[in-house]
């Protein structure tokens, strides 16, 4: 099983990224293997930083053989995302949304069919924007196809749509504990969907 967290945040140990790195941490111990994408790095390495809607279907020449077509690659792989971004303006960070409309030749291939997702977003203050934040990340990954993660793991609460903390998230004492329990569902629910998207993948190919 691959997990895979994409750090939607421009900063690459900020906050985001402290939390992101609990939860690969936390997979880890679990027998997951784990991979962290960086957004913003993608973004920088392609030919034009956003997506222009240059083909339909998309042919993906914008970022042929650079960092970012290794990133999707990795996604092509994926039976778990958790995507993390900080709040900007009660939404998602730039750098991950151009990254995510990156992914339009991946939707084309139904590589995200059925790949389980998770939330994660860190706001200034408890209060600041985190699950504004978290429906908007859930509404990229439906685009795609994906199976959502949000409240309801037997041991606890990760939170109603995803695992939400407040900066510094280094001092947030609720952070360890509801990214835990966002992979273990994440995991969890991955591992009972395999069949899915091994199905998924064979029908796009063939």
């Amino acid at each position: 099983m691959l997990l895979v967290a994409i750090n939607g945040s421009p900063r690459k140990d900020g906050n985001t990224a402290h939390v992101l790195k609990a939860v690969l941490e936390e997979a880890g111990t679990l027998g997951v293997q784990t991979a962290f994408i960086q957004a913003s790095d993608g973004i920088k390495a392609a030919k034009i930083p956003y997506c222009a809607h240059c083909s339909t279907p998309c042919k993906g020449v914008c970022y042929e053989d650079t960092a970012l077509a290794v990133m999707l690659d990795l996604l092509r792989e994926a039976d778990g995302v958790i995507i993390g971004s900080p709040v900007y303006f009660g939404t998602v960070a730039a750098p991950l949304k151009a990254f995510w409309d990156k992914t339009r030749r991946l939707r084309k291939e139904f590589a995200l069919l059925n790949v389980v997702g998770g939330a994660v977003a860190v706001g200034g203050s408890r209060f600041g924007g985190q699950e504004t934040t978290i429906r908007t990340l859930h509404d990229m990954m439906l685009t795609q196809g994906m199976t959502l993660i949000g409240d309801g793991h037997m041991s606890g609460d990760a939170g109603h749509s995803g695992a939400c903390a407040q900066q510094p998230a280094k001092d947030d004492p609720q952070v360890g504990h509801r990214a835990r329990l966002l992979v273990h569902r994440v995991v969890e629910v991955a591992g009972a969907t395999a069949e899915l998207r091994k199905a998924s993948r064979a029908a796009a190919q063939g």
